[in-house]
């Protein structure tokens, strides 16, 4: 398994694997991510099994396969981003805050959390 830059040809399995997880972020912004260079995927056997949209250093949503889950690609694909943005921020669902404080996140929740990830990991 290895993280790299999504290709155009990916955008399909990229919103494919977003939307799986119920996460509601638009096709446009996830194309347009694409296009600049501002999605990460965890790719194994030639299919995206997780992906992670940026915008500048802000997450803008990560997910993972649920087949795939618990074998550290969504931990793989936030490091990836903190190596490559330098710190890092996120909103998120509460339910999801073991997942960012794993990693380091300083996390603060009211409603829906926020987290802050300061430095490459």
């Amino acid at each position: 398994m290895g993280v790299r830059k999504a290709g155009s040809r990916e955008f399909l399995a990229v919103v494919r694997v977003l939307e799986g997880a119920l996460l509601e972020i638009d096709p446009g912004t996830v194309r347009e991510a694409v296009e600049a260079g501002d999605v990460l995927v965890c790719v194994e056997d030639d299919a995206v099994r997780g992906a992670l949209v940026l915008d500048g250093g802000r997450i803008e949503a990560v997910a993972v396969r649920r087949v795939h889950r618990e074998k550290g690609i969504g931990s793989a694909l936030v490091r990836a981003a903190a190596d490559r943005e330098g710190g890092l921020t996120a909103e998120f669902r509460p339910e999801v805050r073991g997942f960012y404080e794993s990693l380091g996140f300083d996390v603060e929740c009211e409603g829906r959390c926020r987290g802050r990830l300061s430095g490459p990991r």
